[in-house]
């Protein structure tokens, strides 16, 4: 990243990470790292990829920072659930950093390739709901968090590998299919 890039980045997310909620986030292992750490790399390859994509990297690197952003663990809580967690992120988002809709949204939808999956193979995760069409991305921000956050969690965990390969090849077989025009 050039300086000039690292300053632009740095002052987008200053006033999350200095945040003492957004801070509580070091607590919880995410991946087999903090889930800080997790968001960060999210954060910081989102904004990588806006520029290459033309995407509004504010949008796209505040989301991707506050993609996780549920305190406790997947488990401790319904609503902090696997397919769950981004509705609660993105209200958490809304409440404490006062996000924009599409930044909201971006959030909300980041697991989109998980809820593919899970309609393709209903056993997976089968007391979790949730609709295609709620949990779409609807803009080039969203799709830019997603694959950022699949990336991630592929470097992040190699002992799930298989299933994270199967989850990117899915997303960009559903692109293709979606935007072939």
């Amino acid at each position: 990243m050039t300086k000039t890039n690292k300053n632009e980045f740095d002052s987008l997310i200053e006033d999350i990470i200095n945040n003492e909620h957004f801070l509580e986030t070091k607590k919880d292992l995410h991946h087999g790292t903090s889930k800080y750490e997790h968001s960060l790399r999210v954060a910081r390859l989102s904004y990588k990829l806006s520029k290459i994509f033309k995407a509004d990297s504010r949008v796209t690197t505040r989301a991707g920072l506050l993609h996780d952003f549920f305190l406790g663990t997947r488990k401790e809580k319904p609503e902090n659930s696997y397919l769950r967690h981004p509705v609660t992120a993105a209200e958490n988002a809304k409440k404490y950093f006062n996000v924009s809709d599409i930044e909201a949204e971006a959030i909300k939808t980041h697991m989109f390739h998980q809820v593919l999956l899970k309609k393709l193979f209903p056993f997976i995760n089968p007391k979790e709901k949730a609709s295609i069409k709620e949990f779409k991305p609807k803009s080039k921000e969203g799709w830019l968090i997603c694959a950022s956050d699949l990336l991630v969690s592929i470097i992040e965990c190699e002992r799930f590998q298989f299933t994270y390969v199967a989850n990117v090849a899915l997303l960009l077989l559903f692109n293709i299919i979606l935007f072939k025009n």
